[in-house]
């Protein structure tokens, strides 16, 4: 190999390995998710007693209720208080808990918290927008990322690729 063909394979690789960097760098810190606030009457104007009682006051749906379950289509899992998007329907899969159920958020699109609620804490999630509460991540997922995000499906709204 001579001198010159070697300095432009080194260019590209440090090129490259430069992009990839600024390319993770970016998922690791994705932009800040602008706040939804309303009081409790104006939460309850916008969403169905159901939803407010998962999203505003944390409650349970019972499992295996939700026809988000059976949902296949590509598309993106928005939060049905203020439509963030939440979860890329590939990241969906069926965890035979009655809930839906998936491996993954988008980047910055739900906070965690440890929930108390049970005799052993949890961890809890919330729309990073507007703080609705969305369900419980574990440990008992599938890869790439072993999690499981188990969603209250009245906590979510469908958008069809």
């Amino acid at each position: 190999m001579n001198r010159r063909h070697f300095l432009i394979q080194s260019a590209g690789a440090v090129a490259g390995v430069a992009a990839w960097a600024d390319l993770h760098a970016a998922d690791a810190n994705p932009p800040p998710v602008g706040k939804v606030t309303k009081t409790p009457a104006e939460w309850r104007k916008v969403l169905t007693p159901e939803q407010y009682a998962v999203l505003r006051e944390e409650g349970t749906e019972a499992p295996g209720t939700s026809p988000l379950n059976h949902e296949k289509r590509k598309g993106t899992f928005v939060c049905a208080g203020c439509a963030l998007p939440l979860f890329d329907s590939r990241s969906k899969y069926d965890s035979g808990t009655g809930w839906p159920s998936f491996w993954e958020p988008i980047k910055g699109a739900v906070e965690t918290k440890v929930d108390h609620k049970l005799v052993l804490p949890r961890d809890e999630y919330h729309c990073a927008r507007c703080g609705g509460h969305q369900g419980h991540v574990f440990n008992d997922g599938p890869k790439p990322t072993g999690l499981r995000y188990c969603n209250n499906g009245v906590a979510l709204k469908f958008v069809p690729a």
